[in-house]
């Protein structure tokens, strides 16, 4: 059962997001997708500071561990994304589709950089699935929030690509083609992900951390200073009522979980997790 969640959440993080960011650029993108990163950063913020970081934390390895891991987690992916091969391509907070800038490059940087984008696009899926499946061989909880997380910050990720793939002269349907083939690298980094995890139940903590890293990085580092850029007090309110928006969904989906597997016996823990509602015992140490 936790290998089909796996396989059906890395596909939603996949090729569903290639399907609704294709839509967007060609109908819907100058209205929505700029409220789509205010929802990302909300949901990016609240999966990893509110729910995969504390259980990581609760799976009982040395928080000055975890903190290390995490301090090195936003190193990596900045290095990552400095190499182009961790690309974030989200398409800017109001630009007109039909104008193609894209991070700053014009059409013809973009035309040179297509197949790179898919690249290290594919990179990014095919990590994106192997962090999803660490998640849900904690639990289902676990798992779907980090899978909420991922498609809130892959359908603006692949709305830039779409745009980009355009730019370098793809027809609509062989970017679409092609961006969909890169998110079934996400499917299989998660199936890999399951079966290469498994033995090593000891690591899940850590990997929860460098799941959290990478959220936190996408929504510092991308997302919020795209939001910066509208400086207007009632395009403020607006992106603070968004983000609340991704905040309460994580919170929802969470609360929610948390109350079903309580009413359905104890969630399947990972190492560590043993909550002892006996009497309470002598702290551990030395």
């Amino acid at each position: 059962m936790t290998l089909s969640w796996i396989v059906l959440a890395t596909l939603a993080g996949g090729v569903l997001s290639v399907l609704v960011a294709a839509a967007l650029t060609l109908q819907l993108l100058p209205v929505i997708v700029k409220h789509l990163v205010s929802i990302s950063a909300g949901v990016l913020l609240g999966s990893a500071l509110l729910h995969v970081l504390p259980t990581a934390f609760e799976q009982g390895p040395p928080p000055q561990a975890l903190f290390l891991t995490l301090l090195g987690g936003l190193l990596f992916f900045f290095l990552l994304e400095k190499a182009e091969l961790y690309r974030h391509s989200h398409h800017h907070e109001g630009d007109d589709p039909h104008h193609h800038h894209h991070h700053g490059f014009d059409a013809e940087q973009a035309g040179r950089g297509g197949w790179s984008v898919l690249i290290g696009d594919s990179i990014h899926n095919f990590c994106d699935g192997v962090l999803i499946a660490a998640a849900f061989l904690v639990d289902t909880q676990v798992g779907l929030a980090t899978a909420v997380a991922v498609i809130a910050h892959e359908i603006p990720q692949e709305v830039g690509d779409y745009v980009v793939l355009l730019n370098a002269g793809f027809s609509r349907r062989r970017a679409l083609l092609v961006n969909a083939l890169s998110g079934l690298a996400g499917v299989l980094g998660g199936v890999l992900g399951y079966f290469a995890i498994q033995p090593f139940e000891a690591a899940m903590p850590y990997l929860l951390v460098l799941t959290a890293s990478s959220f936190i990085y996408v929504a510092v580092a991308d997302l919020i200073p795209q939001l910066q850029k509208r400086l207007s007090w009632r395009a403020t309110a607006q992106q603070l009522a968004w983000i609340a928006a991704g905040l309460a969904l994580i919170a929802f989906l969470v609360g929610g979980l948390h109350d079903h597997d309580h009413g359905h016996g104890p969630a399947q823990a990972g190492p560590g997790h043993d909550h002892d509602h006996g009497p309470a015992s002598a702290p551990a140490g030395r």
